[in-house]
């Protein structure tokens, strides 16, 4: 596992302890990083603070992206206690359950401007709050999916918000490139997270991917975390503006 010491990341998207955003901090945390961990709201908190104490995180927020001044408050917190930030890690999607389960075609604009909001443009706002904080360089990631570039069954709107969100790493990838900023989005294969679960069908999904894909198996959160301490140490000082894969290959079928 590559060092992570002496680096500082915020963590945001960890509902329970079968998140990705959970295997990305573990991970992290292994390799010497100090984190900053959010929770959404105070139904999510029990389940959080728990593996927050885990990882010594000194910095334990509540973040809401849809409550104005939420987000800004976390990093202003970061600001005053670090005075700066090397990562951060961006694992939060949602789309309305009646726009996500019916036809593209038919979602509505609310809808829709809710799901990239939350899923999409919070990474942007997220950018441009870290830049003044990341002084000499940093790591920006997000989790986008295999849905964003196919058309995956029962996936619905995400497909073109992830898709959207994907364009967004690579023009913020060449903005903040001349700071040394690297921005990167992970598409793991389909894992049983709190979030999947609101997807119709995930189960064939999952039993699919682990019958086709090249490796024969599904990857695990800690797999995603591997690589995501990677992209956020000095090994990955030259990656950018990319989407990678930990699917155990499965990208590579159609």
């Amino acid at each position: 596992m590559p060092s992570l010491a002496g680096k500082k990341g915020l963590i945001v998207g960890i509902a329970n302890e079968h998140s990705i955003a959970w295997g990305c901090a573990r991970a992290m945390h292994a390799a010497g990083a100090e984190l900053a961990v959010t929770w959404l709201n105070d139904k999510a908190r029990p389940h959080v603070e728990p593996l927050a104490r885990e990882i010594g995180a000194p910095l334990q927020m509540p973040l809401d992206v849809e409550q104005p001044g939420q987000l800004e408050a976390v990093f202003e917190a970061i600001a005053a206690q670090w005075g700066e930030l090397d990562f951060v890690l961006h694992s939060i999607a949602f789309a309305p359950g009646d726009d996500l389960h019916g036809r593209v075609t038919d979602c509505s604009r609310e809808g829709f401007a809710r799901a990239m909001d939350i899923s999409c443009h919070s990474f942007m706002r997220m950018a441009r709050l870290s830049e003044p904080l990341m002084k000499n360089g940093g790591s920006l990631i997000t989790m986008s999916y295999l849905g964003a570039d196919e058309v995956v069954e029962n996936y619905g709107m995400m497909g073109p918000v992830k898709a959207a969100l994907e364009s967004g790493v690579r023009y913020l990838a060449a903005e903040l490139g001349p700071h040394g900023i690297r921005v990167n989005a992970v598409s793991p294969g389909p894992l049983a997270t709190r979030a999947a679960s609101g997807i119709a069908g995930f189960d064939r999904l999952m039993e699919d991917a682990a019958r086709r894909a090249p490796l024969r198996r599904l990857v695990a959160i800690d797999d995603v975390g591997a690589l995501c301490t990677f992209l956020a140490g000095d090994g990955g000082r030259s990656i950018t503006g990319g989407t990678l894969y930990v699917d155990a290959g499965f990208h590579i079928l159609n």
